[in-house]
């Protein structure tokens, strides 16, 4: 999740969902709130880890944490060195995790297209509306709001939070905060994350359990909403400047390999991004064939809200 999550495009809930932990998380996540200061009084600190499901969230966090500092870097770099065979690979992991997210979903009702169609004119629209964010004007306002919008967007299957900050135009700036261990602006950026998580993790949760087939193809229209972005072969049309310099792109043409060749001039590498597509997918087989799927009827999803 946490390498998914550097990487613009692609969504670490996607990861999520396509290993079996997705409803788990929400529901865990939604568990940090006053609830949890009435399950210590009751129990102590046990009941406190129980409540807040440590057992899973501490493990998990520490991956997402490690690949950040590590994995993450050489995804960065993949990204400069070898954009096309990493954007392979992830639309392969995407496409596929969007048959999972599909095969989710008990039965089909015609009404169900409205959540989809919802879901894929989102998917296309947010990214488009990111720059806004900055005529807030106020700098630390700025970093605590985009931190909100993309933890927001990492929970959600097929919204990549890093590609919303990249439109946004802080992606260079998160992302230097945390290699240079810049405090003031991870502060800033966990506040905002943790603002995100609280509101965001109970729409979710109540989505999923009232709401839970209509709320799988709304996941399901971001994450094929999503594809586009990582569609290997394509032309940037229209972009702007962020506030540091940096290129965000608005708009873009997607072209086939053989017009990518003669567009740029350089191999569309068609043999090693087919190869890494199909990796992508079959990562994705095994983790579904692995994931336990059942709905956790423990007191996560006991606890009234």
């Amino acid at each position: 999740m946490g390498a998914a999550d550097a990487v613009p495009g692609v969504s670490g809930g996607t990861i999520a969902f396509i290993s079996g932990i997705y409803e788990e998380l929400i529901n865990t996540i939604k568990q940090f709130g006053p609830s949890a200061i009435g399950a210590w009084r009751r129990g102590g600190w046990r009941a406190l880890s129980n409540h807040l499901n440590l057992a899973f969230l501490v493990p998990l966090l520490a991956g997402v944490a490690v690949s950040l500092f590590s994995v993450a870097h050489l995804a960065l770099w993949l990204m400069e060195a070898h954009p096309l065979l990493l954007d392979g690979f992830f639309f392969g992991l995407v496409a596929a995790s969007a048959l999972v997210v599909g095969q989710a979903s008990n039965g089909w009702k015609l009404w169900y297209l409205v959540p989809l169609l919802v879901g894929l004119v989102l998917a296309q629209a947010l990214p488009g509306m990111m720059p806004l964010v900055l005529l807030i004007g106020n700098e630390a306002l700025v970093v605590m709001v985009a931190g909100c919008i993309a933890i927001s967007a990492m929970l959600l299957p097929g919204v990549s939070g890093s590609f919303l900050l990249l439109t946004m135009g802080l992606y260079g700036t998160i992302m230097g905060a945390i290699r240079s261990l810049d405090l003031g602006i991870i502060v800033l950026f966990g506040m905002g994350c943790m603002v995100g998580l609280a509101l965001f993790s109970r729409l979710l949760s109540w989505l999923l359990r009232r709401h839970h087939t209509p709320t799988m193809q709304l996941l399901l229209g971001f994450i094929a909403g999503s594809l586009p972005v990582l569609w290997p072969w394509r032309e940037l049309l229209r972009y702007q400047i962020g506030p540091e310099g940096q290129m965000i792109p608005l708009e873009y043409r997607y072209l086939l390999p053989a017009d990518y060749a003669v567009l740029t001039g350089a191999s569309a590498q068609v043999a090693g991004v087919v190869a890494l597509m199909a990796v992508g997918a079959l990562i994705v087989v095994l983790l579904n064939r692995h994931a336990d799927r059942r709905p956790i009827d423990t007191q996560l999803g006991a606890e009234k809200e």
